[in-house]
């Protein structure tokens, strides 16, 4: 091949060429307490497009707990399978969102759906997502897996994983994975490394259960930062920044 055909990759210094950016819903409703706020769908779009101005290729999962959680709805007598649909659902809204601001600042986006609504969205076709990542398109996997009884935090560990992604960015309110709620505990002690197994085994919060066995099993490192850090994410990638990583080692 010669070099003029080579592809791209990221930026000298920038450790991962393609990862997977998981958020929750929650992080789209800024000071609100329901839906979705322009100016915080915006700022986490600009966190975005200044990791892919690197040469990153992304792929986005973001929850729905904003618009509606299945969980939620189940515990209040809805019918679990329907209230995790509805959930599903509320992905998708969240996933334009996104996707409408990624596009206004240039960067050109795909919205891909494990349930298929063609008017709205792409069906999930792994080989045609890998394309677009390809030719440095974020992809947005919205609707979960498609299934109910999993989590968002599932839907990224296995969109990664069959993305071929180098780690899993897991954005929060915190800048890493503490012992103990650091809001609410002035000594909660910040872990720089941590495995999968004690993750699981002290129930650290990290992501479900499912997502980081997942993980593990196909050893897949999971990078817990703040998301309302300006710059965090453009920053871990250059090798900065504050944040835990959960590895198989820790």
């Amino acid at each position: 091949m010669s070099s003029a055909s080579k592809k791209p990759g990221p930026e000298p210094g920038v450790k991962y060429a393609r990862v997977m950016l998981k958020i929750s819903g929650e992080a789209l409703m800024g000071d609100q307490g329901y839906g979705l706020n322009p100016r915080t769908v915006a700022r986490i779009a600009e966190e975005v497009k200044a990791v892919h101005d690197l040469g990153v290729e992304i792929c986005m999962v973001i929850g729905g707990g904003n618009i509606f959680r299945g969980l939620a709805g189940s515990a209040q007598g809805m019918e679990r399978t329907t209230a995790d649909y509805m959930g599903m659902l509320a992905t998708v809204m969240n996933a334009l969102a996104m996707q409408s601001a990624l596009e206004s600042l240039g960067v050109f986006t795909r919205v891909i759906s494990a349930i298929p609504m063609d008017q709205v969205c792409e069906p999930y076709i792994r080989r045609r997502a890998v394309r677009h990542l390809e030719k440095k398109r974020v992809c947005i996997f919205a609707a979960g897996t498609g299934n109910p009884y999993f989590t968002t935090d599932t839907a990224a560990t296995l969109r990664a994983n069959e993305m071929g992604c180098q780690a899993v960015f897991k954005g929060t309110k915190v800048d890493g994975v503490y012992d103990k709620d650091p809001k609410k505990h002035s000594d909660a002690k910040r872990y720089e490394k941590v495995s999968y197994d004690e993750a699981l085994e002290k129930h650290l919060g990290v992501m479900d259960a499912t997502a980081i066995a997942l993980a593990r099993d196909n050893d897949l490192p999971i990078i817990v930062f703040s998301l309302d850090e300006p710059g965090g994410f453009r920053g871990i990638l250059a090798g900065e920044g504050t944040y835990t990583t959960v590895n198989a080692k820790g």
